[in-house]
């Protein structure tokens, strides 16, 4: 069990993303950005707030971590707990990491008590959060499929069915493609191939470790 727990898949954010939400004049304006690392998101978090110098407040909040290890959130001036808070929970709630949310907010001269704060915060970012790119990370093993020219329209023919990144091809005296596979599917991946080619191909394990599945 513990080295299933290892190799679970966990959601990213890939690509940015930005919503608004406007709540009786008071204008939300979200941003959401991929941060790996802390620096990486208070770097995000100070580059918002000069875009916006002149709002009343930036608040923001980040999730960093396979596990989701490292979570912070700012108020920003707002009433405690309306604004950074529902904005984690936002990020925690749709399951994702590595990602870093600000919310800036220009006043519109009325106040929305703290129920509207919150409903405003987790819209604003919610609407961000849609719009932005999503990826699957998973636990892969990178290896070699070595094979003669004979062999090599039955290999690509079986892949190409298969949740199979092909990373590099060469093309020599033999065909050699460098592929990588979830690491649940390796031993089945491996007999696949093997018996496509009557145990003719080659397979050399390389490497594992974490990539981005663009397949899904």
């Amino acid at each position: 069990m513990g080295k299933e727990m290892e190799f679970l898949p966990y959601q990213v954010i890939y690509q940015p993303g930005y919503g608004e939400y406007e709540e009786k004049k008071s204008r939300f304006i979200a941003h959401i950005s991929p941060a790996g690392t802390e620096e990486e998101a208070v770097a995000f978090i100070d580059s918002i707030k000069k875009k916006h110098y002149d709002a009343r407040h930036n608040c923001s909040a980040f999730v960093i971590g396979r596990n989701r290890e490292l979570t912070r959130c700012n108020d920003d001036g707002e009433p405690g707990g309306t604004a950074g808070k529902p904005m984690l929970e936002v990020l925690l709630s749709a399951g994702v990491t590595n990602g870093a949310a600000v919310v800036t907010r220009y006043f519109g001269g009325t106040l929305l008590g703290t129920g509207g704060l919150v409903r405003a915060y987790t819209q604003a970012v919610q609407a961000a959060l849609d719009n932005a790119e999503i990826a699957l990370m998973r636990y892969g093993t990178e290896m070699t499929v070595h094979m003669d020219y004979t062999d090599v329209g039955k290999v690509q023919y079986l892949i190409a069915g298969l949740p199979v990144q092909t990373l590099d091809s060469r093309y020599t005296e033999k065909v050699e493609f460098d592929i990588r596979v979830p690491k649940e599917q390796e031993e089945s991946i491996k007999k696949k191939i093997i018996e496509a080619t009557c145990a003719r191909a080659g397979i050399t394990i390389k490497n594992s470790g974490y990539y981005m599945d663009r397949q899904t």
